[in-house]
């Protein structure tokens, strides 16, 4: 069986109908939207169906949109069957005040290590997760340095000529 994108979401959506809120093909790229609750079970149907056979969690990683009120967060799993030489990915995004995704541990277990990064980086809690804590930064941290709630550029330098920068000195500068 050849799999393309319209036979991979057409799969989905015949198991889990209303489940996949949009979808789009950036690149060629099958990318599909779901909720937290709906995640788990897709990601098993992906994986455990014989003739779709994605067998292969490619990675998992947070995304942070600031501007997106009540969506500010989000997982992004990047799937991959090896079988059919085909790749998509799907994404689940909640508010930062509710930053809670289920754990795909029990499914990959290569799962592990990147979830404890999202958790480390962005702050999301996957339920169920055999050991969620910090994997790179220091252990009594307390903020999420992923997250775009920091200036990139510290605006008290005075070093710097944003002339160098292609910039005229105002771009970047929205916390002065």
């Amino acid at each position: 069986m050849h799999l393309s994108n319209d036979i991979m979401r057409a799969a989905i959506e015949q198991q889990f109908p209303g489940s996949i809120l949009k979808h789009e093909e950036p690149y060629g790229m099958l990318t599909m939207e779901t909720t937290r609750e709906q995640i788990i079970p897709i990601l098993e149907f992906v994986k455990n169906d014989p003739a779709l056979q994605v067998n292969f969690l490619t990675s998992l990683c947070g995304i942070h949109y600031p501007d997106q009120s009540g969506r500010e967060l989000g997982v992004v799993y990047h799937m991959q069957s090896m079988r059919n030489n085909f790749r998509f990915r799907i994404k689940i995004f909640f508010s930062i005040e509710d930053a809670v995704a289920p754990t795909a541990t029990t499914l990959w277990p290569a799962a592990n290590w990147m979830e404890r990064e999202t958790y480390d980086f962005f702050g999301v809690h996957f339920t169920g997760h055999p050991n969620l804590k910090r994997i790179l930064n220091v252990e009594d941290m307390d903020v999420f340095p992923l997250r775009k709630e920091y200036r990139l550029e510290d605006g008290t330098r005075t070093d710097k000529d944003d002339r160098f920068f292609g910039r005229d000195g105002h771009e970047g500068r929205e916390f002065d």
